[in-house]
């Protein structure tokens, strides 16, 4: 009875030292050394690279990591080891309080074996306590400049005052990529630019050239390179031309992005864009806003977006020659091709501007909408809107019959493209915008160098 008696006590005693013992574990989470691990080595025949991190465990108690799993799995070229052991998952890891443990993380690539996107993308997964946390990996997969943050950073600013990117090889922009105040980035012609997801080109009170030529154009596009990815929208955040002093863009094509081009608080007379096809855009492939102005836009593409092809939004002044504002956008959208409006809701406040000397001249606004074009504005005293529209083709089920439309606005024609299904906007030689255009507010060719003589409505001459 005695020894029973003791063996229980014993039992009971082991027991609570037991209970108490997995109460000691906290309830808290893990902090990393970083949260990418950027590879930024070039690979030309066979690369291998080492990276490593640390896991801590910043609370008083012990912490216990259930999981730990490299998610591309045994087809990833990264490869991990967790505190000495390798493999792609690992369970039921122990880290004591204000304790810490480092995790290696290796790549290899061959690219003779293949073609690999600009970045290769993984994660490590780390569950502890029901909560995932990931540890994002990335490595160069290809020959090209690289623009990305250092670590603990949030944006990479051009190296010099004045920047010449080289077009031997492709540029990749990883996170924010920044022109500053002090700054100018000539982008010649041929460049071909890569953009991660979310990354965007911003041009802070700096200036950009992009000098694109006809056969030989500047693009902007997502860095998946996978035939399924041509026309994925929204693969990269987009340009944004913030207070930006003198700038141009000659010869570009940018697709792919939320909002292609927006051009933000810019003073009229700044900005000219020329000869341009941005596309395939998931919000806005032009968003002019907060005062901004584009003093000169000429042959110019604004394609698929889903919303509107063209946002000007509280804008001030813009001048439009030869552009093609043609949405037909697959999916449902909440927008026009073209929207203009000179007010915009900032915090429950409608802000209002003066709309003065712009014009639309000898372009066509279509797409699969029933209303392709609209005009939002909200009248007030001694304010100016001033545009005027002429010579156009505008698809719209409601015609507008303000003193803002010329007698030359053509209304809901078909302007007979050569075929819209596979976005060739070239018109028919039977199509009534042939020739129809004003020839006191039109240009020397079209973007792709036919001259005009008597010119078209629209971006190419027939």
């Amino acid at each position: 009875m005695r020894f029973t008696f003791i063996f229980s006590l014993i039992l009971l005693f082991t027991a609570l030292f037991a209970c108490k013992k997995d109460k000691n574990f906290t309830k808290d989470h893990l902090d990393f050394s970083a949260d990418t691990l950027l590879f930024d080595t070039v690979f030309t025949t066979v690369g291998s690279t080492t990276k490593r991190f640390k896991i801590y465990n910043k609370n008083f108690g012990n912490i216990k990591i259930e999981e730990v799993q490299l998610m591309g799995g045994e087809d990833s070229p990264f490869r991990i080891n967790i505190d000495g052991v390798s493999g792609v998952k690992h369970s039921n890891l122990e880290l004591a309080g204000n304790d810490s443990l480092f995790g290696f993380v290796e790549v290899t690539l061959d690219v003779n074996g293949g073609t690999y996107p600009m970045v290769i993308s993984d994660s490590i997964r780390f569950l502890t306590n029901g909560l995932n946390q990931y540890l994002k990996l990335a490595v160069w997969g290809q020959d090209a400049y690289f623009h990305a943050p250092e670590p603990g950073e949030n944006l990479v600013l051009v190296s010099d005052e004045i920047e010449l990117w080289n077009n031997d090889k492709p540029h990749v922009l990883y996170g924010l990529v920044a022109v500053d105040s002090a700054q100018h980035l000539t982008i010649p012609q041929g460049t071909d630019i890569y953009c991660h997801k979310d990354s965007r080109l911003i041009i802070y009170k700096g200036s950009i050239d992009i000098q694109g030529e006809l056969g030989n154009e500047v693009t902007f596009q997502g860095d998946r390179l996978e035939s399924f990815y041509d026309d994925v929208t929204g693969q990269w955040f987009g340009i944004q031309l913030i207070g930006a002093r003198e700038s141009s863009i000659n010869y570009a094509i940018i697709k792919n992005g939320a909002i292609g081009l927006g051009i933000y608080e810019v003073p009229s007379g700044n900005i000219r864009l020329t000869n341009t096809i941005i596309d395939n855009s998931n919000f806005f492939n032009l968003h002019l806003s907060d005062g901004g102005a584009l003093y000169q836009v000429e042959n110019c593409l604004f394609g698929d977006a889903g919303t509107s092809s063209a946002f000007l939004e509280q804008s001030t002044y813009f001048n439009m020659r030869h552009c093609n504002f043609v949405n037909y956008w697959s999916g449902s959208r909440n927008g026009p091709a073209l929207a203009i409006r000179n007010w915009k809701q900032v915090d429950g406040d409608i802000q209002l501007v003066n709309v003065v000397d712009s014009r639309i001249d000898n372009c066509i606004i279509e797409g699969n909408g029933a209303t392709e074009f609209v005009l939002d504005t909200l009248p007030f005293d001694g304010l100016t809107f001033d545009v005027t529209i002429n010579s156009s083709a505008i698809k719209r089920e409601e015609i507008y019959t303000y003193d803002n439309y010329t007698a030359s606005v053509r209304w809901n024609i078909d302007p007979m493209f050569v075929d819209y299904f596979t976005r060739d906007f070239h018109l028919q030689p039977a199509s009534p915008l042939v020739n129809a255009g004003d020839p006191l507010n039109t240009n020397g060719a079209d973007i792709e160098g036919v001259g005009r003589g008597v010119p078209d409505i629209g971006l190419y001459e027939q």
